[in-house]
């Protein structure tokens, strides 16, 4: 049985342990607050950025733009240059986890698919960089100061490798933020740019004919700046939702920390005062046996 003396240091350790998940809770939750507004403020742009390049892809000729090729790679499933996006820190229950794992089924769910890495954040880093897969672009400690300036340099890593023919296709994995106690692992094709499957009996039925764009000036030149920016805010809105994320990953995983912590000290205590309760017993017990053989 531990002595009292060990059961107050333990209760002690514990309490140090709840005010540090406490704290980081609460600065959790403000990082939280700043990072939901900014992807509130950049879904709108994206998606319908997105919602147009689709269909726009549907009405061109792929060789319009380099972008657009649907490759027929002679091998079985081509190349793919796949952007794990991670954190740079732990203490955030299944996040970094989550994403990994997807990563590592889109790696070995095809066999005939060969999978070069790009890795953004340190977890991600850490965990295939020592597993010998081959990694063209790498980027830690992004997190810490956001910027637009990120996406575009993760964008051209992608575009160069796609237009090379190094790769071809480019995916994005991470985590896309719901709600505080909700994130969803997306898996999301970035080049080329996919196609929208448009359903003709109801496109026809919802709005009557299939829409048409006019262009001005020609496709090739809107598709050669409208493309590239494209990929870059893709990228940039999968930063901020996994940002975001990751964030809320953290705030709940600190709240379940202190309460656990909580429920600790009070196991601890209660057993403290037993040892207590059960010493004080023994010493009368002492007591009154010495008095009794007086």
């Amino acid at each position: 049985m531990p002595s009292l003396l060990d059961i107050r240091r333990r209760i002690r350790a514990v309490k140090s342990t709840q005010q540090i998940t406490k704290a980081m809770k609460m600065v959790a939750a403000s990082r939280l607050r700043r990072a939901q507004e900014r992807i509130q403020q950049a879904r709108p742009f994206a998606n319908e950025m997105l919602r147009v390049l689709n269909s726009l892809a549907m009405r061109v000729d792929p060789s319009s733009h380099p972008l657009l090729d649907e490759r027929k790679s002679p091998r079985a499933s081509g190349k793919s240059l796949l952007f794990v996006i991670t954190a740079d820190r732990g203490l955030a229950g299944s996040f970094n986890a989550n994403a990994i794992k997807a990563a590592s089924t889109f790696i070995v769910e095809d066999p005939g698919r060969e999978v070069a890495l790009g890795l953004i954040g340190r977890r991600g880093r850490d965990f295939f960089a020592r597993r010998g897969f081959e990694v063209r672009y790498e980027q830690v400690n992004l997190f810490q100061a956001l910027q637009y300036s990120h996406a575009c340099d993760i964008a051209r890593e992608a575009i160069a490798a796609f237009t090379d023919g190094a790769v071809d296709s480019v995916y994005l994995i991470y985590n896309e933020f719901r709600s505080v106690i909700q994130q969803r692992i997306v898996v999301e094709r970035l080049l080329p740019i996919p196609r929208l499957d448009i359903e003709p009996a109801k496109t026809e039925q919802a709005a009557g004919p299939a829409i048409d764009y006019l262009y001005e000036p020609t496709p090739e030149e809107l598709f050669k700046t409208l493309i590239p920016r494209h990929v870059e805010v893709q990228v940039f809105r999968a930063l901020l939702e996994s940002n975001a994320a990751f964030y809320a990953a953290q705030m709940t995983a600190m709240d379940s920390a202190s309460r656990n912590a909580a429920e600790m000290i009070d196991q601890l205590t209660l057993y403290m005062n037993k040892v207590r309760q059960a010493a004080i017993t023994r010493e009368i017990i002492e007591v009154v046996s010495g008095a009794e053989a007086l």
